[in-house]
């Protein structure tokens, strides 16, 4: 007979009761509907590009280089006379392309690696942390360049070096949420029952911390989107004649005093999607209570 001083045993979550949840949340927060409307409307002009646009974004005009705002090129045209507003639509294509490529790989190898380093314990997870340390030792854009110098250029390789810079960090996050379910009724009895790591993670894990892994995937897209960016301005992601706005901000920073929108119109685009995933992020976050800094602390 339960008693007043008696806690209720934990009951797991179902994924419809989740889904609900998500669903007021996005009612309830304002700052979140903001940000998620912010992407929602960079995926749709990148997917309309070429309804929007007649212009070809990587052929060359010379008779029609560094011309400024004007009726038949509203953001003007760059060095080679491409028009710029073009190549800014279709470099969202590549952007939204590749960071959620890189983003889904990231969350997803993460989460994995997180709620088994929780679940199992002892020495895997005091070995998996001593690896992490390691890792994060080293700056982001630093391994990012070793990996893309040691296989080259290209969508996968990119995806792939995102991956290791951000993987351990995401395992971190992940690892701290399942630390705080592990010890639940529900998860002692899945193991009673003889239920496999996979299977209580899938079952009993994941549907309790899938508000972190919302609310992480959210962040990390941001951070994701900058370094794809920063390292096609340093020259080791999209290969030119590639519409990107990383690339597009390399090639035209020389030319920014005669047509500064070519620099600009790409930096304005990068840094409105920015700071819609950021805002979404936020929002999510103290809408469902998540504290990134305290799932995250070993």
């Amino acid at each position: 007979m339960t008693t007043l001083d008696t806690p209720a045993p934990a009951v797991p979550v179902t994924p419809a009761a989740r889904a609900v949840r998500a669903w007021h949340t996005l009612r309830s927060s304002r700052t979140a509907v903001i940000g998620l409307a912010v992407v929602a409307v960079h995926v749709l002009i990148a997917l309309l590009a070429p309804l929007l646009t007649s212009y070809d974004p990587v052929a060359n005009d010379a008779g029609q280089a560094l011309l400024g705002p004007g009726r038949h090129h509203w953001a003007g045209t760059d060095q080679y006379g491409r028009d710029v507003l073009t190549r800014v639509l279709y470099g969202g294509r590549y952007a939204l392309g590749v960071s959620a490529a890189a983003t889904v790989l990231t969350i997803a190898l993460g989460t994995v690696i997180g709620c088994t380093a929780a679940l199992r314990g002892g020495w895997f997870d005091d070995l998996l942390g001593r690896v992490l340390d390691a890792v994060l030792s080293v700056p982001s854009i630093l391994a990012l360049l070793v990996v893309v110098t040691a296989l080259g250029t290209g969508p996968a390789v990119i995806v792939l070096a995102v991956a290791v810079v951000y993987v351990p960090q995401v395992v971190r996050v992940i690892r701290g949420a399942a630390l705080a379910v592990v010890p639940a009724d529900y998860v002692t009895a899945a193991r009673a029952r003889g239920e496999g790591t996979w299977s209580i993670l899938r079952r009993e894990v994941l549907p309790n911390i899938v508000d972190v892994v919302c609310v992480e995937f959210a962040m990390r897209a941001s951070w994701v989107v900058l370094l794809i960016s920063s390292l096609s301005f340093l020259g080791f992601g999209a290969a030119p004649p590639t519409p990107d706005w990383g690339l597009m901000v390399a090639e035209n920073r020389t030319a920014i005093t005669v047509v500064p929108m070519a620099s600009l119109a790409p930096i304005i685009a990068l840094a409105t999607l920015v700071v819609g995933l950021n805002l979404a992020a936020d929002g999510l976050s103290k809408a469902w209570g998540v504290d990134r800094i305290r799932k995250g602390s070993r």
